[in-house]
């Protein structure tokens, strides 16, 4: 069953459309990539798909129970961003921010899936840690954690191994691997056109505007 479909979509900011029709189904389990290059449009559907804008025409409709404040959402970091200065557990304990409903404090099961996270992503030991002291795979490793804590179902990642080193990358890659073969479906924004057809199950190239079942 479809858990998010694109139908004649038109994507863009300030009137202006950036990627029109567009049209897709990303089904429960699925490991799909949007590709294209840099300034393609990506981040603009990215940021329609989560909610943050309105789609210019068309639709995007969620099913089988996901709704869009329910995907865990790994982005793409600034500079400043990665200067910040609080703990590994601070971070990954965030991402329970949208479950807090009227609340402000985390309750003790909030805690509980931090730390399964934390320990899920093999950062237990730097639970501690501040977190602008880590490397940049350290770093995409906290946020990964961080992004499970928001979602039981899909993960959508912007670009997750830019600037990473090429151990690193193949690291991360296998990380996400894994946890599409646990059973988290992955929407993967990346113009590394190459690596992905390795892990990805069905492509989705906005150039060509065509989905290409990999494996």
């Amino acid at each position: 069953m479809a858990v998010l479909t694109a139908k004649e979509l038109a994507v863009g900011y300030e009137n202006q459309s950036v990627l029109e029709n567009i049209n897709f189904e990303i089904n429960a389990g699925d490991y799909f990539c949007i590709v294209g290059e840099n300034g393609s449009g990506k981040t603009t559907l990215m940021k329609t798909i989560l909610g943050l804008q309105a789609p210019m025409s068309g639709s995007i409709s969620f099913g089988d129970g996901l709704e869009n404040n329910e995907i865990g959402y790994l982005p793409q970091q600034s500079v400043v961003q990665r200067d910040f200065p609080a703990s590994v557990y601070e971070i990954v304990l965030s991402g329970c921010q949208n479950s807090l409903g009227k609340g402000f404090f985390y309750s003790a099961e909030h805690k509980k899936l931090a730390m399964a996270n934390i320990k899920r992503l093999g950062i237990e030991k730097l639970k501690n840690r501040c977190y602008r002291e880590l490397s940049g795979g350290q770093q995409q490793r906290v946020l990964l954690a961080r992004a499970l804590c928001a979602t039981k179902n899909a993960l959508l990642l912007d670009e997750p191994v830019a600037g990473l080193d090429p151990q690193v990358t193949t690291e991360m890659y296998e990380l996400i691997k894994q946890l599409n073969d646990d059973g988290l479906t992955i929407i993967m924004i990346s113009h590394d056109i190459q690596n992905v057809k390795a892990y990805a199950n069905k492509i989705y190239d906005v150039n060509t505007k065509e989905v290409r079942n990999v494996r």
